[in-house]
C-alpha cells in the first residue's frame, strides 16, 4: 500500500486533483463520498495520457475501494490498452481478478491485438470459472484468432458460439465471417454467409470486405449489387478500398462518385481509399476537391494524421510537389510516416539533395527512421545520381540504426550503382547479398548494361529474367537494343526471335489525362475506344494546323 501511496502522490496535476477530492470528501457523508470518488476516477481516466497517469489513477482507485467497481475497472483496462499499455492492462486484471464476464470481455478486447495468445487463454478460462460467454466475448476472441491465423481455434470458438446460442447474433456472425475469410478463405466464409437466414447489414459488409481483401472484385461487385438498398458508408468503403487495393483506381473513383450521388457521406477510411486511387492515377483536380472536402467543417471528418499523410502522398504523386511541401510544413503532428512520405515524394521528383536535407531535419527532430525511410532515401540518391551519399546511408542503416538491409534496399543500391555506371560494383553487391536477386534487381542490371553497352552482363541478366518474368516483353526489347547499339545485329535478331517463339507480346503504352475531375485512359493502338473516331478527327485537325504553320514559316 506504501507503493500505491507513492504513485498517487507523484505528478503535480494528478496530485492536485487527488488533494481537491480529499478536501471535498471530508465534509460529506459516505454515500456521497463514494459517488464523488467515482466521478473523480472517471475524470482521471479521461485525463490519462501516459503510464504514470494510469498508475496514479489506479492508486487513487485502490485506496478508495473503487477497484471493486466493474465499470471503473473495465474503464481502466480499456484506457490502458488504448494508450498502448496492454501488458499493464493485463496486470490490472490479474490483480483484481474476479469472476465477472464484463471485466473478462474488456481484458480480452485489450489483448486481442497485442497478445492474442493470452486473450484466447483468458477466453478459455471463462467456462472454467462457471461463466457464460456473451455476444461481446466471441467477437473479441475471434479478433485474436485472426491475428494468429489460427483456424482450428476459430472453429472451436464457432462451436462454442453454437452451443451457447450466440451464433445467430449479428456481431458474432459478422466476426465469424471475417475470421473464416481471413483464415480459411473467402469460400468458407461464403458458405456460412449463404447458410444464414437473416442477413444483417453488417454481415453483408463483412462478406463484401472478405472478397475485396483477396481482390475478387467480380464477386464483390455482384454481392454489392444484390445487397439491400440501405447500404451504409461501410459497404461503399469496402468496395472502394477493394478496387483501390486491386490496382483498379478508375473503378474506385467511379464508385466514390456514385456514393456521393447517393448522399452517403464518406468517412475517413473511404477518403483514404480514394486518395490512394487519385495518387495512382495522378488525378490532381479530384485530389484537391477531396482536400477541400476534408477541411470543410460541416462534414465533421476527424483530422487524423493518416489523412494528411495521404494528401501529401497524393500531391507528390500527382506532380504538385510544392503543395505537398506546404501541407507537410503545416502539419503539426508529424509521424515517421509523414516524414517518410515527404522524403519519398521529393525522391520521386528527382530532388535528391532536398530529400537528404529533409532526412537530416527528421533526425534533428529525433524521429527514428525505419526500413521504409531508407528505401526512400536510397531511391532519392539513385534518382539524383548521389553515389557517395547512397553508399553512406546504405552502410549507416545497419551500424547507426541497427536496421538490416532487405532485398528492397539492395535493389535501390544496385539501381544507384548501375545508373552511375559502376557495373562491376553492382554485380559484386548482387553476388554477396544474403538473398536471391529478384526481377527488380536483374531488371536494373539489364537497364544499366544497356546504357553502358555491356552485352555480356545484359545476356546474364536476361537469362535470369526469362525465368523470373518470362512474359515481360520489355526485357527482350532491352537485350535486343543492347546488341543493336553495338552493331551485333545477329544477336539482336535472335533476341527478337526468342520473343516471337515464346509468344511474348508487347504491352501497349497507356496514358492518362484528367479533364473536369475525370481521368480518361488511352491505350496505344486501341481502335475499340468509343471516342476513337472523334480522336482521329482531332488529330487530323491538329496535323493540318501544324502543316499550315510550317508553310507560313517557309
Amino acid at each position: 500500500m506504501n507503493e500505491v501511496c507513492k504513485v498517487v502522490m507523484a505528478g503535480e496535476a494528478f496530485q492536485a486533483r487527488c488533494k481537491s477530492w480529499m478536501n471535498w470528501a471530508s465534509n460529506r457523508k459516505v454515500r456521497w463520498k463514494w459517488i464523488g470518488a467515482q466521478e473523480e476516477a472517471e475524470q482521471l481516466l479521461c485525463d490519462c495520457s501516459n503510464l504514470r497517469h494510469l498508475q496514479q489513477t489506479q492508486g487513487f482507485m485502490l485506496i478508495r475501494g473503487l477497484d471493486q467497481d466493474d465499470i471503473l475497472l473495465a474503464r481502466l483496462i480499456q484506457t490502458s490498452a488504448s494508450l498502448g499499455y496492454s501488458s499493464y492492462a493485463d496486470s490490472v486484471f490479474m490483480y483484481n481478478h474476479r469472476a465477472s464476464i464484463f471485466v473478462y470481455n474488456n481484458v480480452i478486447w485489450a489483448l486481442s491485438s497485442s497478445n492474442p495468445t493470452r486473450a484466447i487463454s483468458l477466453f478459455n478460462a471463462i467456462r472454467l470459472l462457471g461463466l457464460r460467454p456473451d455476444s461481446y466475448s466471441f467477437p473479441f476472441v475471434l479478433k485474436s484468432v485472426v491475428s494468429l491465423s489460427a483456424l482450428h481455434v476459430g472453429k472451436q470458438v464457432h462451436s462454442q458460439a453454437i452451443v451457447s446460442g450466440s451464433d445467430s447474433h449479428p456481431s458474432v456472425l459478422t466476426s465469424l465471417v471475417h475470421m473464416y475469410s481471413s483464415c480459411a478463405g473467402v469460400s468458407s466464409a461464403r458458405k456460412l454467409f449463404d447458410g444464414t437466414t437473416f442477413k444483417h447489414l453488417s454481415l453483408w459488409t463483412a462478406m463484401l470486405a472478405g472478397y475485396a481483401k483477396v481482390g475478387d472484385m467480380f464477386n464483390a461487385r455482384n454481392l454489392f449489387e444484390s445487397m439491400p438498398t440501405n447500404r451504409n458508408v461501410l459497404s461503399w468503403t469496402a468496395l472502394i478500398s477493394g478496387y483501390a487495393q486491386s490496382h483498379s483506381p478508375n473503378e474506385a473513383i467511379t464508385f466514390f462518385r456514385i456514393m456521393l450521388l447517393h448522399n452517403v457521406q464518406p468517412d475517413e477510411i473511404a477518403i483514404l481509399a480514394v486518395l490512394s486511387a487519385c495518387a495512382r492515377l495522378g488525378a490532381l483536380q479530384l485530389g484537391e476537391w477531396i482536400h477541400s472536402y476534408i477541411q470543410n467543417q460541416k462534414h465533421k471528418l476527424r483530422k487524423i494524421v493518416p489523412l494528411y499523410n495521404s494528401l501529401i502522398h497524393m500531391y507528390a504523386k500527382s506532380g504538385d510537389i510544392s503543395k505537398a511541401l506546404q501541407l507537410f510544413e503545416n502539419t503539426k503532428h508529424k509521424t515517421i510516416i509523414t516524414w517518410t512520405t515527404m522524403i519519398a515524394g521529393l525522391a520521386l521528383h528527382g530532388l535528391g539533395n532536398e530529400a537528404l536535407s529533409m532526412f537530416s531535419r527528421m533526425e534533428n527532430a529525433r524521429v527514428k527512421p525505419n526500413e521504409v525511410t531508407f528505401i526512400a532515401i536510397l531511391s532519392a540518391c539513385s534518382h539524383a545520381g548521389l553515389v557517395e551519399p547512397g553508399r553512406y546511408y546504405f552502410t549507416s542503416m545497419r551500424f547507426k540504426y541497427g536496421i538490416e538491409p532487405k532485398i528492397e534496399h539492395y535493389g535501390c543500391m544496385v539501381d544507384l550503382l548501375g545508373r552511375a555506371g559502376f557495373l562491376q560494383e553492382a554485380k559484386e553487391l548482387v553476388r554477396v547479398m544474403p538473398c536471391e536477386a529478384n526481377e527488380a534487381i536483374w531488371g536494373s542490371l539489364l537497364a544499366a548494361s544497356n546504357r553502358c553497352g555491356d552485352a555480356e552482363l545484359a545476356a546474364e541478366a536476361s537469362r535470369h529474367l526469362s525465368l523470373l518474368e518470362p512474359q515481360n516483353s520489355a526485357n527482350y526489347s532491352l537485350l535486343s537494343n543492347t546488341y543493336a547499339a553495338l552493331g551485333r545485329w545477329k544477336e539482336a535478331g535472335m533476341a527478337k526471335k526468342v520473343m516471337r517463339d515464346t509468344c511474348v507480346k508487347k504491352v501497349p503504352g497507356v496514358s492518362f489525362i484528367e479533364v473536369n475531375n475525370r481521368v480518361s485512359e488511352f491505350i496505344a493502338g486501341d481502335k475499340l475506344n468509343v471516342n476513337f473516331v472523334h480522336i482521329c478527327h482531332v488529330l487530323q485537325s491538329i496535323n493540318r494546323q501544324i502543316k499550315r504553320t510550317n508553310n507560313f514559316d517557309e
